[in-house]
């Protein structure tokens, strides 16, 4: 259906909203974590049990089943699509029931039949709930009874456990487009700006810079000709919350994006994705074409005389493409390097023309201003810190996946809360949030609220939303020294201080997680670090020290171990510790020996596992499978040993 008019719109929302839904809804995830996890295989036993049901003595039930499977086949009774990512990855595939909001987690097609008997008598199928508080599964599986979904907000991510990502009129049903028909109506431009502006919403790509802001800025600059990008150039490890809603809820980002040309002027958007994204890349471009055919992209947009048209632009994998000037510069067919910002974007961007660069959650939070106002916006988060922000949680968590809370959420809330804690239970060491140019805080931080003030202030930074947990096990000196590798690998090398900082930082963290660390090469980081951070030319560089200076700050007694003892108490730097068995906290449970691989843990005459050290090869699988902690790193180890 093509929408010639405001008023065509306006209508056809209307109808859909007073349209009377089905009466139950199957959902599968589709997003990457459970299609790995056989999700596929699931939605097709759906699709074949409701088709066998449908024919049979209860069909009329069946047959008001929608069931959402991963390819679009057109199969006719059935209607086909996509999820985009629910959120739970650790726990996948995610089924997901509608109206009930009943969730399942690790369904085999085994479990199917289950589910739709237990549909049928109207109770949860509880052998595959989600967990509850307790650890167990949940007796009433729904989201406020599931601590993973119970302690999130989604006010970006709510409809994409129950939405087909190219199905425009799922994406209406759900409100969709209701946000520019509003502007388009009733705003004028420079109220849309002012609208933005006055939420507080600011860049969820880690700058943190007003939203709102930036487009009065640009808006002002004289020229006949602007620009509005989204990045979708995700490259920070650990990272797919921009992946996510670019394959799970395109719409929203075209939308959003919509409005902000409207907003500042602008015929033309390019959405610059990675190139390792195929998916967001294809979803994308069917969502474009979508809405050309339906009349909200393209001339003359619901005959309002506005045109916008969209085009993507595929990056090649470049870290530093990220940053602003290099992603335009990028775009532009050049190298991708950035250049000095002594002029804004906003007066002189993508070919010389002011340009408006927003990240892709950015550009996903503003048909939710526009529908709720700013007002109620600013309700959601914490001082100069609205709304909520979308983090990847990874790492050593129990509960890893994708989550949305309001701004201000503690780290504790975060990992303990929804996360579920440190995975087998074992001791809290750090978290690392704002990705490779982020910093590692350290367990008496947990309660740090999570916004862009309060991490700046403890020395890392929010960055696109990257938060990796890690426990005892992981070697902070080795962090850094992972963090500046890739850093050194993405440079562009255009200025002195990060080509040949970095550069030197690096050999100075292999030196010390070698095994080959001096006095003083503690220091000589420092030093070097907080020099780039002061003379890189831009972002990238300037933050690349973060992960060595928030380590020698919060860690700084393992940095000298490395430096003078040659020692690594986390047991990960190879030939700087000794694995041994703390006899008297042993309880002979022998699971050490069991899995040893080079089975040299043996009972001694004390009656107690003790470790041959002649024949270890400090694999770690001993530290990390005792249930009692009896097991760890020395520097040195007795002759009896």
């Amino acid at each position: 259906m093509k929408f010639e008019t405001l008023s065509e719109l306006r209508s056809h929302i209307e109808q859909l909203s007073e349209k009377k839904k089905p009466g139950k809804e199957i959902w599968v995830c589709g997003g990457p974590g459970c299609v790995a996890s056989g999700s596929v295989a699931v939605a097709e036993e759906f699709r074949k049990l409701i088709e066998k049901r449908a024919s049979g003595s209860s069909g009329s039930f069946w047959k008001d089943l929608t069931v959402l499977i991963r390819h679009e086949d057109g199969h006719p009774k059935i209607r086909t699509g996509l999820t985009g990512c629910m959120g739970p990855c650790e726990n996948g595939p995610i089924v997901h029931v509608e109206p009930e909001g009943w969730y399942y987690r690790k369904v085999t097609p085994e479990d199917t039949a289950g589910i739709l008997d237990s549909l049928l008598e109207g109770r949860p199928y509880k052998a595959k709930s989600m967990y509850g508080s307790d650890g167990k599964p949940s007796e009433d599986p729904r989201a406020e009874s599931i601590p993973f979904l119970s302690g999130q907000k989604k006010m970006v991510l709510g409809n994409m456990s129950s939405m087909s990502p190219l199905d425009l009129g799922d994406y209406l049903e759900h409100g969709g487009y209701s946000a520019l028909l509003k502007a388009l109506e009733t705003m004028t431009p420079e109220e849309v700006c002012a609208e933005i502006r006055e939420s507080g919403l600011r860049g969820r790509g880690g700058g943190g810079f007003p939203t709102g802001v930036k487009w009065e800025s640009c808006r002002k600059s004289p020229s006949d000709k602007r620009y509005v990008l989204v990045n979708g150039d995700e490259g920070d490890p650990g990272a797919f919350m921009d992946r996510a809603l670019m394959e799970g809820d395109p719409f929203s980002v075209l939308e959003g994006l919509t409005i902000g040309a409207y907003a500042i002027g602008a015929s033309e958007g390019i959405i610059y994705v990675r190139h390792e994204y195929p998916l967001a890349v294809r979803r994308l471009s069917n969502a474009i074409a979508i809405l050309v055919e339906s009349g909200l992209l393209g001339e003359n947009i619901l005959g309002t005389g506005f045109s916008f048209h969209v085009e993507i632009c595929k990056g090649g994998g470049a870290f530093v493409c990220g940053e602003s000037t290099a992603l335009m510069t990028s775009i532009e067919g050049k190298p991708g390097v950035p250049r000095v910002k002594y002029i804004r974007s906003t007066e002189k961007g993508l070919w010389e023309s002011p340009t408006v660069l927003n990240n892709v959650e950015t550009w996903a939070n503003v048909p939710l201003i526009i529908n709720m106002g700013a007002s109620a916006f600013k309700e959601t988060g914490s001082p100069n810190n609205s709304g909520t922000k979308v983090f990847a949680l990874v790492g050593k968590v129990k509960n890893t996946g994708l989550v949305e809370v309001p701004m201000g959420t503690t780290l504790r809330e975060i990992i303990y809360g929804i996360g579920g804690g440190v995975a087998k239970d074992r001791p809290f060491k750090a978290v690392q949030t704002g990705g490779p140019s982020g910093g590692c805080l350290p367990g008496f931080m947990l309660d740090t609220p999570v916004d862009f003030d309060s991490l700046d202030k403890a020395g890392s930074m929010m960055g696109s939303g990257g938060m990796i947990v890690m426990d005892d096990r992981t070697c902070m000196v080795d962090i850094a020294r992972y963090f500046i590798d890739f850093l050194m690998e993405e440079s562009c090398g255009k200025c002195v201080p990060c080509r040949e900082g970095l550069k030197k930082m690096q050999m100075l963290l292999h030196d010390l997680t070698g095994g080959r660390g001096q006095e003083g090469d503690t220091e000589r980081l420092k030093e070097l670090a907080e020099g780039i951070a002061d003379t890189a030319l831009c972002a990238l560089g300037q933050s690349s020290a973060n992960p060595v200076l928030s380590t020698i700050r919060y860690f700084y007694e393992e940095y000298i171990e490395h430096e003078r003892d040659h020692f690594c108490r986390a047991g990960v730097c190879k030939g700087m510790f000794h694995v041994k068995i703390n006899e008297e906290k042993c309880r002979v449970c022998g699971q050490c020996a069991k899995n040893c691989p080079t089975r040299t843990i043996k009972l001694a005459e004390s009656g107690k596992y003790r470790i041959e050290q002649a024949g270890c090869i400090k694999c770690g699988a001993c530290i990390d499978i005792c249930p009692f902690s009896s097991v760890g790193t020395v520097n040195e180890v007795s002759e009896d040993d």
